[in-house]
């Protein structure tokens, strides 16, 4: 809604100048001091976050879940969030209420997880809430996965040469 706001806002700028001026030098001025102010707040008010390419060309980062700290790889292939086990645990979920009935693939093989929902999760200044996530049994896997039900949530996200940019809605 707020970009709908800023578009028609640009619009009626840019009319006005035309009105007032009938010039198309300043026309083509008034309209780059708008684009400039507009694209100056929208770049002041974004939330990113940026990430080095590991050695073995993975993305990995450090996030919060439930305020937990717990390593991640982010896996653009994984539908969801995926915790081990021991994350799980440590971030205080409610692992003994938990049924393993999702069948899913992880790179040692077929295996059941559990559904849950993440309370919250952050990487660096981008906190979604209420995210879809899995949980592995006990030994399943050796990393937590940053999938697509978090990355899914963000405005966008690029890989740059050897840095993935999450860039978060303002």
């Amino acid at each position: 809604m707020s970009r709908f706001l800023l578009v028609v806002f640009l619009l009626a700028a840019t009319a006005g100048a035309v009105v007032a001026y009938k010039d198309p030098e300043q026309v083509a001025r008034a309209s780059d001091t708008v684009s400039d102010l507009l694209r100056n707040r929208t770049t002041a008010a974004t939330r990113a976050v940026q990430i080095s390419r590991g050695q073995g060309g993975e993305f990995a980062l450090r996030a919060k879940i439930n305020g937990v700290s717990a390593p991640m790889v982010i896996d653009t292939g994984a539908t969801s969030v995926v915790l081990t086990y021991e994350t799980a645990k440590a971030a205080g979920l409610p692992l003994e209420l938990l049924e393993y009935n999702v069948n899913v693939e992880t790179a040692g093989g077929h295996t059941r997880a559990a559904r849950l929902t993440l309370d919250r999760l952050a990487i660096g200044k981008l906190v979604e809430r209420s995210v879809p996530a899995l949980v592995v049994p006990h030994g399943q896997m050796k990393t937590n996965l940053l999938g697509m039900s978090f990355l899914d949530r963000l405005e966008r996200w690029e890989v740059r040469a050897d840095r993935l940019m999450l860039h978060g809605y303002p």
